[in-house]
């Protein structure tokens, strides 16, 4: 099992008083208590710092842990000029990069979509299209490549990537459809069901179709905090200043825990024992203070 730390990147937590170095400096810090992979996300409406250039600075203060994204969102940059950023993070962290890549999700996305001037329809075709392009020119193909949606006559060349045919991208989704594309076109699968059931049920009809090995990943949001009432509390307030939604809808969509050390580690060893071979751990506070004294706290609450 291994275990990485989602790293706050968003416009809430600079809101909140965290500097970018600050943000390096918590991945470091996640690189000496012995995680194996921090992670930045992406999101144009709360993201000022870019999740690229972010993982580029972890990637000079950092000599170990993975480097990943959790998740990007493709469909918002050039693909031509992504796949040359991601060529060039390969290249500085020695090969040390993982993409967790997402078409965007319904109902929040959609602004996103159109700051870009990219169509919110075929989404999906179009990120399966992006990230086939990238494996093409990664590969050293200069050309032609046609897909769904993406077609170029001809392409520049590229550098060697440090690891043969580029980083692993794994797809973070969760649709009867990702179910199927996750085993034929990715390296790996990223999702957050609330249910461990669901969970099993996902990466056993990914296994059905896979032609490809596809490492089972898991994005959960924890906190410790030992009292029931004041756990629940600062979920409801995790939730709303993340969101801007419900508790109770956020927790039928994610999996969230909040409770002892121990029942934090129970939870997640179900999701273990369902097959989950690398969990991103996300901490469920905007504050700096709060996740910094939560962060040792958490760690040593993984299973093990």
């Amino acid at each position: 099992m291994k275990f990485g730390l989602v790293v706050p990147s968003y416009r809430s937590t600079l809101d909140a008083g965290r500097t970018a170095p600050e943000m390096v400096a918590v991945a470091v810090e996640a690189e000496r208590l012995g995680f194996d992979s921090v992670w930045v996300g992406d999101t144009l409406a709360k993201a000022p710092i870019d999740s690229l250039t972010l993982l580029g600075a972890f990637a000079a203060r950092t000599e170990r842990v993975t480097l990943g994204t959790a998740a990007l969102l493709p469909a918002l940059r050039d693909p031509l000029l992504s796949a040359n950023a991601i060529l060039s993070l390969d290249l500085l962290s020695q090969g040390r990069v993982t993409l967790g890549v997402g078409a965007g999700f319904a109902g929040r996305s959609e602004p996103e979509f159109a700051f870009t001037r990219v169509p919110w329809e075929r989404r999906r075709a179009r990120l399966d299209d992006i990230v086939a392009l990238w494996r093409h020119v990664w590969s050293g193909k200069s050309g032609p490549f046609h897909g769904d949606v993406l077609h170029y006559d001809a392409l520049p060349e590229y550098p060697e990537p440090h690891r043969p045919g580029g980083p692993p991208v794994w797809l973070a989704a969760f649709t009867p459809g990702a179910l199927k594309r996750a085993g034929r076109l990715y390296d790996g699968w990223l999702p957050y069901p609330p249910d461990v059931a669901d969970y099993t049920d996902g990466l056993a009809k990914i296994r059905e179709t896979a032609v490809r090995p596809v490492t089972p990943a898991l994005f959960a949001t924890v906190l410790i905090e030992d009292d029931p009432i004041r756990a629940r509390e600062r979920l409801e307030d995790y939730a709303q200043r993340n969101y801007g939604v419900p508790l109770d809808f956020v927790e039928k969509i994610q999996m969230l825990v909040a409770g002892s050390p121990e029942q934090v580690a129970d939870r997640l060893r179900e999701y273990q024992d369902a097959g989950a071979e690398h969990m991103l751990i996300r901490i469920a506070t905007q504050e700096p203070a709060e996740f910094d004294e939560q962060l040792p706290k958490v760690f040593d609450a993984l299973p093990r």
